[in-house]
């Protein structure tokens, strides 16, 4: 099989031809380095957050790095086989997938089937593995999202409810992910689901009374439940809960405090030695912040800022080459994962209540990262399928251009 770059794409493309198939592959290079350089961060900062836990649990330092490192190469897998998948067989598959996110969001809460832990039944169990549900079937729901974006944009753009329709099915996911409990899960869903409707044009003031109504709906929900209010509580004070419900962030806030601008070293970090709980999970960031400093901060910062603006720039591609369906998945990954890592950021640094949310591509978290990546996957494919469709019409303009010219040349002679 012969490797060559193709005659107009871009710079950053690679086209692999087949002998038989004649088949280009385009790789986006430039994602493919921002992955691997926050996967590569993230296992760093894995396996240094977790060396004190990982020896007192199992009595092998490098648990957790083992575990990452088989999570990375099982999402690679993943990344892999939905890159294979065309955009179009989603697009016609969307209401299926739909279906099965929301059996798969019913069976986690049936006794016995559903596995629960510290009172959450947000798991199935597969093998010796524990699944969350919510992971996939966010990726689920946001393929209806972007599929009901295309068949109805005409409804969408032009009436409430247009609107109201999809917003109804992103609330009904809510209500069973908050059954399970999960109010983070169900929090980026519904705000992620909702920014990729007004991307997909819902007008201004109908996404502005939505949006008033949902947030005052998410506030009462916080508000009304006894844990979630004491975590609201400690955010807003925690060295007044510091024993209890602040104890965490305060930790997270001392951690990153200590990192000052350049940190205390690699592996220097005092805090993950059993006084911030879940350090190499929800709180790797502030590890990160207190061994590497402020460097590390906007460093981290800087490879999510510019993988959301990829993911941005292909979903521009995609549109431009007529791929609206693609354009849409490209905008559901780029606001999922924007929306995520802020919001897991602002918790470390004390912006946000806490949530029971990941560093995506970084925290230990097995579903996570394996959906992250299948999805990553994705955005591999809308770029592919972009590239080949915009050489296409190319082609197709040449070609027709051809003849025009042609027959200037015989008029001169």
């Amino acid at each position: 099989m012969n490797s060559a770059v193709m005659k107009g794409a871009s710079p950053m493309s690679f086209a692999r031809s087949g002998s038989r198939s004649g088949v280009a592959i385009n790789i986006d290079w430039v994602t493919v380095g921002l992955v691997l350089a926050i996967l590569l961060l993230g296992l760093v900062m894995v396996t240094s957050a977790s060396i004190s836990i990982a020896s007192k649990e199992t009595g092998d330092v490098f648990f957790y790095l083992e575990r990452q490192l088989i999570l990375s190469i099982i999402g690679c897998t993943a990344a892999a086989f939905v890159f294979c998948l065309p955009t179009r067989l989603l697009e016609r598959i969307s209401t299926p997938l739909l279906i099965i996110a929301g059996a798969l969001l019913l069976f986690v809460l049936i006794p016995g089937l559903g596995h629960s832990v510290n009172g959450s039944r947000r798991w199935i169990r597969i093998l010796a593995f524990n699944f969350q549900v919510s992971e996939l079937t966010r990726v689920f729901v946001l393929i209806y999202v972007a599929s009901y974006a295309v068949r109805r944009s005409e409804e969408l753009r032009g009436s409430f409810l247009g609107l109201l329709k999809p917003l109804g099915m992103l609330t009904l996911a809510g209500v069973l992910l908050l059954a399970e409990p999960d109010f983070g899960a169900a929090t980026v869903l519904f705000a992620t689901g909702f920014g990729l409707l007004f991307v997909a044009g819902a007008r201004l003031r109908y996404a502005i009374g939505m949006l008033l109504i949902a947030g005052a709906g998410f506030a009462a929900l916080a508000f009304t439940s006894p844990y979630r209010l004491a975590r609201i509580l400690a955010f807003l004070d925690p060295w007044a809960h510091y024993e209890n419900s602040g104890f965490q962030l305060a930790q997270s806030l001392i951690a990153i405090g200590r990192g000052e601008w350049f940190g205390v070293g690699l592996g220097g970090s005092v805090q993950k030695l059993f006084y911030l709980p879940e350090a190499h999970t929800d709180f790797l960031f502030a590890v990160l912040a207190e061994e590497l400093g402020l460097v590390g901060v906007v460093l981290t910062l800087s490879l999510f800022i510019a993988l959301v603006w990829r993911s941005f720039h292909i979903a521009r591609l995609a549109h431009n080459a007529g791929l609206e369906f693609a354009a849409y998945l490209a905008v559901g990954f780029g606001l999922w994962l924007g929306l995520q890592a802020f919001i897991n950021i602002g918790v470390n640094m004390g912006v946000l209540p806490t949530k029971g949310l990941t560093l995506p591509l970084m925290s230990y978290g097995r579903s996570s990262l394996i959906v992250t990546l299948g999805w990553v996957g994705l955005l591999l494919r809308v770029y592919h399928e972009a590239m080949s469709e915009g050489r296409s019409r190319n082609a197709g303009s040449a070609s027709l251009r051809k003849p025009v010219e042609s027959k200037d040349e015989d008029d001169d002679e």
